[in-house]
């Protein structure tokens, strides 16, 4: 067994249940685990490996992604798809993701845990609903596993094409049968649900407007028959999601996931920026999760999720990226901020959201919706997550009076050294298991491939 100590921490936001932020704290951790928590006087001063963060870093807990679309980095900014809704912007992009394969899969996938460990992110979980190709959601557990992000791996699919109604090209969508015996197969083979779990497998059918009815039952139906298997999905992100379910199923899209059985502890759903307060009252009833993505909401002009409103109704609510094609960033230090800026925008107050209330959502939040209970704030017996920011940075000048909520309202581009189960994952800014230029190189490859 091996110990580390982190000391001489200039403020230790622990997030814990007393929510407590410790002036020179330090962390001491037994291999994946925190053992204990206080100030740097309190704790030893030995360890199998010691840093000392010289009284000038915050540390806080690693954030946690709840929604993204790993491979769409390999398409940002597409001139077709720059100024469309979401509808639009998918048929733009569709063709070009017919031509995905299982090496983009591993490079795609690799450089948004890249992107998102730099950013702050120990945790998230990948909405991977499009298989071309050779492509399979093995490929995408590789690469995150190599590169040590802790990962909710989703298995996603769209069966519903065009002919029969659905948005995407009937080119791109897969046999229900086919995908319930793959979601078996990944479970069986992957999904691991121990404490500290490094990899665990969730079920996501697209969205209510390329699935039908029937394989959201019968994934609800799977994930349930084994243990800590969550579901996912898209749900009321726009406008026009709200009339397609209408014309669709005859329900707005709180009743359509009520319908199928996708209320409950168990459910996340993505954006839900139009949902019903009645159905906002349902997900806090039931428990049901959401993702809040506000920059890729703002960016297709889908609107502003009413995140105060479902805190208060007791629902569960976490960040998401969302994919680099409608947000063209995998930064969830920005996306914390600009949750931050936009739920004051919604309800014209400047007291809706603090920037605490969005460390929280970013932090414990996010832990929440993916169903983890060891992970989202420090204290003894919880996994080793956790990242620190330097405060000697321009951007930081002025902030000595509260840098805690610096970290929000100040632009926090990327963390200088983060932890994941336990392990330097980047140190003085830099990734400690892959080499950036290589990694870089390799996804411009594939993505001038993929366009060509």
């Amino acid at each position: 067994m091996t110990t580390l100590l982190i000391k001489n921490i200039h403020t230790l936001v622990t997030m814990d249940d007393e929510r407590r932020e410790i002036r020179r704290g330090a962390l001491l951790v037994r291999d994946n685990v925190i053992e204990q928590v206080g100030t740097t006087e309190e704790l030893p001063d030995t360890a199998d490996e010691v840093l000392d963060l010289d009284d000038r870093h915050i540390v806080l807990p690693g954030l946690v992604n709840t929604h993204h679309h790993f491979f769409q980095n390999l398409t940002r900014v597409t001139p077709a798809g720059q100024n469309g809704d979401l509808f639009q912007w998918l048929t733009a992009h569709y063709p070009l993701w017919s031509n995905l394969t299982g090496e983009g899969m591993y490079y795609s996938s690799q450089l948004a845990a890249a992107e998102l460990i730099l950013s702050g992110c120990t945790t998230a979980s990948d909405h991977h609903y499009l298989f071309p190709n050779d492509c399979t959601l093995d490929e995408q557990i590789r690469a995150v596993g190599d590169i040590g992000l802790r990962f909710h791996a989703s298995r996603g699919s769209m069966s519903v094409g065009e002919s029969n109604g659905g948005l995407p090209p009937d080119f791109l969508v897969e046999k229900e049968t086919d995908i319930l015996k793959d979601s078996q197969r990944l479970i069986e083979q992957y999904h691991n649900n121990d404490r500290y779990s490094m990899l665990r497998i969730v079920l996501a059918p697209c969205s209510p407007f390329s699935v039908s009815q029937d394989l959201m039952r019968e994934s609800a139906a799977m994930a349930r028959s084994y243990p800590g298997i969550r579901l996912h999905t898209h749900l009321a992100e726009t406008q026009g999601d709200v009339e397609y379910s209408l014309s669709k199923f005859n329900l707005i899209p709180g009743d359509y996931a009520e319908s199928v059985g996708w209320l409950g502890d168990d459910v996340w759903h993505a954006h839900c920026v139009k949902l019903s307060d009645r159905s906002i009252d349902k997900f806090g009833q039931t428990g049901t999760g959401v993702a809040h993505c506000p920059c890729s909401n703002m960016r297709l002009a889908s609107g502003i999720a009413p995140i105060r409103k479902m805190l208060n109704a007791n629902v569960p609510v976490g960040l998401g990226v969302d994919g680099a094609a409608s947000n063209d960033a995998t930064n969830l230090l920005h996306e914390a901020r600009q949750a931050f800026l936009l739920a004051r925008v919604r309800d014209e107050s400047a007291s809706v959201m603090t920037a605490r209330d969005t460390l929280e959502i970013a932090t414990r939040g996010g832990a929440k919706v993916l169903g983890r209970d060891d992970i989202g704030y420090l204290a003894p017996g919880m996994a080793a997550d956790f990242v620190a920011v330097n405060l000697d940075r321009p951007g930081y000048v002025g902030t000595q009076q509260d840098p805690v909520a610096a970290l929000i309202y100040c632009q926090t581009d990327y963390v200088d050294y983060s932890f994941i189960n336990g392990k330097k994952v980047v140190e003085q800014g830099k990734l400690t298991a892959v080499e950036m230029d290589n990694l870089i190189e390799q996804a411009n490859r594939i993505a001038i491939a993929l366009i060509t």
